[in-house]
């Protein structure tokens, strides 16, 4: 075992800073360069931890590594309430999928069929059924299925608890860009440079412009976002998030406290822009009306756009890039859901023991050297 060494965590999104915690916890001497952490692509997403509900064909790797991370999330978030004295706002009551018309309930019955044959469980709902479980529930829900195991988190509360946390412990932030990385150093946009033994890049879609292994590995996925919130004599957010099929897109709506409701996501690719498109606020409104028609008198309160980092297979990039330099990024819509396993990983690498069996499947290589060849 190696540690403890001095570790330059490059990203203070929501990997990057359960990095910096858990390597801090466990002794190294941890600086956490991010001229704004806590923001971006963490703070503008819904939070749910949903690997069934996000299970496609041919992903089955991905579908493993969530499942491991959704089983070490109950214990992190107790872990790091203790360590920080603020509550991460976990929630355990699962998540209802739901379809609008024939053809979407087609392809949810086409997902419940996938899940089943992989030994997962779900519950067939009828429209009846459906309504019984969330009242909210509009007179266009066809059918559903139940995931009780599913978890959401409150991000925003999240990402506040793990800073403090990592900060409590030791973390040096480091309030400035960084410009590249290498083995043994930092370079910043400052022009000064940060020594260290091992430095674990964490930034994000902007990885690919910090190492030249990542470049063509690691790409912007836009998601637009809204946060509404219950208004005097509305029918209050569903217990449960809501997963829903509506006309060929996907849009989900995660409960907060309070009456909160988080509504998303459009996903699309466009470069590194984070402008808010009336045509994205638009397509949510218009499907979250016709699955709950009571949000039509919510508040709106916030428009956000963030940018997730997209991978070519959609599985993280999770590994060694070369010696002394250490990858935590491409978690596409999973970078919440797996931020525990991730973080266990890489200061596993860096204690010099293995990574998690399920993670085997994100080593960074395996896309890096095809498209640093391509």
């Amino acid at each position: 075992m190696i540690l403890p060494v001095r570790v330059a965590v490059v990203g203070g999104g929501v990997i990057g800073l359960s990095v910096a915690w858990l390597a801090a916890m466990r002794g190294c001497e941890v600086a956490l360069v991010d001229a704004a952490p806590a923001t971006g692509a963490s703070w503008v997403a819904g939070g749910m931890l949903a690997p069934i509900t996000e299970a496609s064909p041919g992903e089955e790797a991905l579908l493993a590594l969530g499942g491991a991370s959704l089983a070490r999330w109950p214990a992190f978030a107790a872990e790091l309430a203790s360590a920080s004295g603020r509550n991460p706002g976990l929630r355990r009551d699962g998540t209802i999928v739901v379809a609008i018309g024939n053809a979407e309930a087609a392809e949810l019955g086409a997902l419940a069929d996938h899940l089943r044959a992989l030994g997962l469980e779900v519950g067939r709902l009828g429209a009846r059924e459906a309504r019984a479980m969330e009242p909210c529930l509009g007179p266009s829900v066809h059918s559903g299925l139940s995931v009780p195991g599913d978890l959401s988190v409150n991000n925003r509360e999240l990402l506040t608890a793990l800073r403090e946390a990592a900060v409590a412990h030791g973390t040096s932030p480091i309030a400035v860009a960084a410009e590249s990385v290498r083995p043994g150093s930092v370079e910043l946009v400052n022009g000064s440079t940060l020594g260290c033994d091992v430095v674990v890049l964490a930034a994000g879609a902007w990885s690919g412009n910090l190492h030249p292994a990542l470049e063509k590995a690691v790409r912007p996925v836009k998601g637009e976002i809204l946060r509404l919130r219950a208004r005097s004599g509305a029918l209050p957010p569903p217990a449960h998030s809501v997963r829903a099929f509506v006309e060929g897109r996907q849009i989900y709506l995660v409960p907060r406290d309070a009456g909160g409701l988080v509504l998303g996501a459009t996903q699309y690719e466009a470069g590194f822009d984070v402008d808010v498109t009336v045509r994205g606020v638009g397509e949510l409104l218009h499907g979250a009306e016709q699955v709950m028609p009571a949000v039509a008198e919510y508040a709106l309160m916030e428009c956000a756009a963030g940018l997730r980092p997209g991978s070519p297979d959609n599985l993280p990039l999770v590994g060694w890039l070369e010696p002394g330099v250490l990858t935590a990024t491409g978690h596409h819509r999973g970078g919440l859901l797996l931020a525990p396993i991730t973080a266990e990983t890489v200061v596993d690498l860096i204690a010099g023991r293995e990574a998690p069996t399920e993670m085997l499947a994100a080593d960074p290589l395996r896309t890096t050297v095809h498209c640093g060849a391509s």
